[in-house]
């Protein structure tokens, strides 16, 4: 049988920490999530492995460095709130949720929305809740948000997600970049947002997320 809570702790071990990352609450939470419960049953083996994982669909799981430095990189109070957008099977979501008061996470297939709120509530989340729907419309009724939160790769971040954005709160994605991608925080000062440089990192870039063609004549 798996030990999958030793699989856990060499995560965090090998893969967390040495990323600078060590702020207590990320840690606990990392700890305390089994993360193999937020995958397909194919995955289960593959749950803590230093990669990106197929969800399927064009849809990825962020590797858990890259997770954990753009949680790092965001700073979560116990008493914000929190946009997750394509939160997959949930494993995000229950990781924040252990950090912030509450998480709003956004998912646009009903099964994978479906089954990550089954998965937070068999782990006794009660402070999380899965809306299904377009990941570029977000879920303005439960904000706005003092966080936002971007699973995968974007090329720009829609005007409908910053506008559910508080004054002052904060963004992390991923931005695709040629050939590689960073991820960048995003503040909302005077209604605008200013972007700075965390870390490099990649992923696909979500549907709905990118950059518009133009047209030159």
């Amino acid at each position: 049988m798996t030990d999958f809570t030793s699989r856990r702790t060499t995560m965090v071990d090998t893969q967390v920490r040495p990323s600078d990352v060590t702020k207590f609450p990320i840690i606990d939470a990392m700890l305390s999530v089994p993360r193999e419960e937020f995958v397909p049953t194919r995955l289960k083996e593959a749950a803590y492995a230093g990669e990106t994982l197929d969800l399927g669909n064009g849809r990825e799981m962020l590797e858990p460095r890259t997770f954990a430095k753009m949680l790092d990189a965001l700073n979560i109070d116990s008493s914000d709130v929190v946009l997750d957008i394509a939160c997959g099977f949930g494993y995000s979501t229950a990781v924040i949720a252990h950090m912030a008061e509450f998480v709003a996470a956004v998912e646009d297939s009903a099964d994978r929305a479906r089954e990550a709120q089954e998965n937070l509530s068999s782990q006794g989340i009660d402070n999380a809740a899965v809306i299904e729907g377009p990941l570029t419309a977000g879920a303005a009724k439960s904000g706005p948000y003092d966080i936002i939160i971007i699973q995968g790769g974007v090329d720009d971040v829609p005007a409908a997600l910053i506008d559910q954005l508080r004054e002052g709160g904060r963004i992390a994605a991923v931005f695709k970049e040629a050939a590689s991608g960073s991820v960048k925080i995003g503040h909302k000062l005077d209604g605008r947002m200013s972007w700075r440089f965390a870390f490099n990192a990649s992923a696909a870039v979500l549907a709905g997320f990118e950059k518009e063609a133009s047209f030159t004549f």
